[in-house]
């Protein structure tokens, strides 16, 4: 019974590096990513897959160490596995949340795979990533965007920009800074554009940056 219960000392150490994995991703998720989206449903996902990740990927390596030679070749098929999550096939990805999900994996892999290394070297290695992250956030300056379907076709073109946006602004109520012309549908006078505009990114959705509506999103206008 004694037995079945005791905690060794290996799992401590487990235990160690995950609190020092969840605290870390969890600054860059909580203070860097979510502090200028608001999106609650990539806070969920980075969180949760830096989670699971750290777990398969630590205990691949106890599981596959009796393995001897087949060891490293495991570690690598697992990890091109863990890596190929990256394809969601689900609504496309903002380039800024695929990266915030490639620093939380790479992330979680480093904090279980680094045995070898000393809390201290780890905590460093961590501090370095959150530094540059941070650094690149500080030079960034983000604007709240949305993807509009827009009917009036024949102020797309480069010498009516001013018309464009005075119009958009007109039909939106949001002082439109910056548009960008999409996709073009001359059979149903469409055209895919987006929009650059001041204003705070509290109310800001997963349904800002769809490219098309679903029925179920007409239930809340």
């Amino acid at each position: 019974m004694n037995t079945l219960f005791a905690i060794s000392p290996d799992f401590i150490t487990m235990l160690v590096r995950f609190l020092i994995c969840v605290i870390v991703n969890w600054i860059i998720i909580d203070r860097l990513y979510y502090a200028k989206s608001r999106r609650r449903d990539f806070f969920f996902t980075f969180m949760l897959i830096s989670v699971a990740i750290f777990f398969i990927v630590y205990f691949m390596i106890f599981v596959l160490e009796d393995m001897k030679g087949k060891t490293s070749m495991g570690i690598g098929i697992g990890l091109f596995g863990i890596f190929s999550i990256m394809r969601y096939r689900t609504d496309a990805m903002p380039v800024r949340e695929m990266t915030y999900l490639f620093i939380t994996i790479c992330l979680s892999v480093v904090n279980a795979l680094a045995v070898s290394m000393s809390y201290g070297e780890l905590l460093i290695t961590n501090i370095v990533v959150i530094i540059a992250v941070w650094l690149c956030e500080l030079k960034l300056k983000t604007q709240p965007t949305k993807l509009i379907q827009y009917d009036r076709i024949e102020l797309i073109k480069p010498v009516r920009r001013s018309e464009l946006i005075a119009d958009l602004q007109s039909r939106l109520g949001v002082a439109v800074t910056k548009v960008e012309v999409g996709a073009i549908d001359f059979l149903r006078d469409m055209a895919m554009i987006r929009i650059y505009y001041d204003g705070t990114n509290d109310g800001k959705k997963d349904i800002d940056h769809r490219i098309k509506l679903k029925t179920t999103d007409y239930e809340h206008i």
